[in-house]
């Protein structure tokens, strides 16, 4: 399938979670079989194409997106959560969110020093968690140095965040406004 193709199995909810937000849904695209795989397959490529070692996602839907993509590619997965998830000790960073504060964590055990680690995740909007995650993945010791996403919020200034900290940014597609 193609990313247009794709694109039209994204669902817009308007006024979630708030007024005045057009909400993308990705629900109806996993619900699809052959876009789900299509999509894993765009980003599993995408990331062998960046050299990576391992993936990491994001706490919820990133795991769904970057566990499929790694499991393809036969390389392991890294999740990185919410607090409290994890029962080892944890490497923890808090990070800044459009409404508040909050915290990932990551096992430091599952990162081996200087291995290519790629992001995945559903969706960059502000940046603020794939931000985190990359802070907090490089402070295990990983190479961070690409971020693949299924959406894009262009308007939102995510992506260019990341590639001011070094970070190439590919998306499969994308959403002018919000």
């Amino acid at each position: 399938m193609t990313p247009d193709e794709l694109k039209a199995l994204v669902r817009s909810v308007p006024d979630f979670p708030k007024p005045g937000i057009l909400f993308r849904d990705i629900t109806t695209l996993i619900g699809h079989g052959a876009g789900f795989a299509a999509s894993v397959a765009l980003l599993a490529d995408r990331a062998a194409a960046a050299g990576a070692q391992a993936i990491a996602g994001m706490e919820a839907r990133g795991f769904i997106f970057g566990a499929a993509a790694a499991a393809r590619l036969s390389i392991p997965f890294i999740p990185v959560r919410k607090p409290g998830k994890l029962p080892v000790p944890v490497l923890a960073i808090d990070y800044a969110l459009e409404y508040g504060t909050d915290t990932l964590e990551v096992d430091p055990g599952a990162i081996t020093a200087g291995e290519n680690i790629v992001i995945i995740d559903d969706l960059i909007a502000t940046g603020g968690t794939a931000l985190a995650a990359a802070q907090l993945l490089r402070q295990a010791g990983a190479q961070v140095g690409h971020a693949l996403f299924v959406i894009d919020l262009p308007d939102l200034g995510g992506a260019d965040k990341l590639r001011d900290q070094d970070i190439a940014v590919s998306a499969i597609m994308d959403f002018p406004g919000h």
